[in-house]
């Protein structure tokens, strides 16, 4: 089986062709263009201009991706005019989009996919539009099946790419990136309960509004890490808040941290706030705190739901720290534990195209009846 995967949840345009069945697969192309200078001014994804980028990147990058595998060849039949009529309706919302395909689908034939997989949530949702009529007008067009995937359980099931991480179940995974921080019990892939989530902010959000109050740019995460890294004094004694670390639910609450560092800087000099030595002791305390209350609220979960391994995913997967201090406490309490690789760890398509082959919970639906979701829940595809 062929499968074509498409992702535009964010920031991120992404298109990948993964080959197999089962568990047994292989990433045969995997095509990611980053926005992320454009929004770096922002402090954060600045969502028309990221529609903007993928309308004008996303066909480019399924041709790249169509021509590593050998599946760009030349249309000898021309176009069907009455499915281009249709084609038109389905992306009325990119015109420019649109007059792309149109030339693309007269010059090339139909490839050898059998399913198109496309994000359809969580995200932002002029960013999800483009890559679900993206993917409806290739189905139509094409007659190739189509699949609403769940953009937060391929963060989870990113684990299983170019590795082979031995969950067992029951399992629980953290899921922290910019727009979603949740613990998520999963008792079989494709069965999943959130335990535990962020009433306000994401840990990453919670990361780029705090390096945004700092002068240090977009993303948040990398850069606070990186400083955090460096500091060897603590010649300023910033004390920042855990918050809901010592409740008895799993949920999180980022937003009064944003605050904390807001009020931390406001009592600085400009001569402190510019010093290296400020910034990272802030950066240390910042990742310090974030990282402590997830580590706390995600050991609490594994003792009440007794689970077999830790699974996490999400851009702030990454973070060093975090998975330092995670894989510490699989250790002593003697389960496993896995992280996507760091390729896999932000958006990408790969981890879109594999959900079908892992999980059985999907069922046959008509590209017609596909819409994006903007605040989808996990369980609730």
């Amino acid at each position: 089986m062929i499968i074509l995967g498409i992702e535009t949840s964010c920031d991120d345009t992404a298109i990948a062709i993964v080959k197999g069945e089962g568990a047994n697969f292989e990433i045969l192309a995997d095509f990611v263009s980053s926005q992320e200078k454009l929004h770096s001014g922002y402090g954060g994804v600045f969502p028309a201009l990221a529609k903007r980028e993928h309308q004008k990147n996303i066909l480019p990058i399924l041709v790249k991706s169509l021509k590593k595998v050998g599946m760009l060849q030349k249309n000898e039949n021309g176009l069907d005019d009455k499915k281009i009529k249709k084609l038109e309706v389905i992306l009325e919302r990119n015109p420019e989009l649109f007059r792309q395909l149109k030339i693309f689908l007269e010059k090339y034939q139909k490839p050898t996919i059998d399913k198109i997989n496309v994000t359809i949530g969580p995200g932002l949702e002029p960013c999800l539009y483009v890559g679900v009529n993206f993917a409806k007008a290739l189905s139509f067009y094409w007659n190739i099946e189509i699949n609403a995937v769940h953009h937060l359980e391929g963060h989870l099931l990113a684990n299983y790419i170019e590795q082979d991480p031995k969950i067992l179940f029951p399992a629980l995974g953290l899921i922290v990136s910019g727009g979603n921080t949740q613990i998520v019990l999963i008792e079989n892939i494709g069965k999943y309960k959130i335990i535990g989530e962020t009433r306000d902010d994401a840990a990453g959000e919670c990361f780029d509004k705090t390096a945004r109050l700092l002068g240090l740019g977009y993303p948040g995460g990398k850069k606070i890490s990186e400083l955090a890294n460096k500091a060897k004094t603590n010649k300023f004694n910033i004390v920042l808040p855990r918050p809901m670390i010592h409740e008895k639910n799993f949920d999180f609450s980022f937003s009064g941290l944003k605050t904390a560092v807001l009020y931390e800087t406001k009592k600085r000099s400009q001569k402190e706030l510019e010093s290296e030595e400020y910034r990272t002791e802030i950066s240390k305390e910042i990742e310090n705190a974030i990282v402590e209350v997830l580590v706390k609220k995600l050991e609490k979960s594994i003792e009440k739901h007794e689970a077999k391994s830790i699974i996490i995913g999400g851009g702030v997967s990454a973070n060093k720290k975090l998975k330092k201090e995670i894989r510490a406490i699989a250790k002593k309490k003697n389960i496993n534990f896995s992280a996507p690789k760091i390729k896999y760890s932000a958006d990408n398509a790969a981890m879109i195209a594999i959900i079908p082959l892992l999980s059985s919970n999907f069922k046959k639906i008509s590209w017609s009846r596909i819409k994006p979701s903007a605040n989808l829940k996990i369980n609730g595809l």
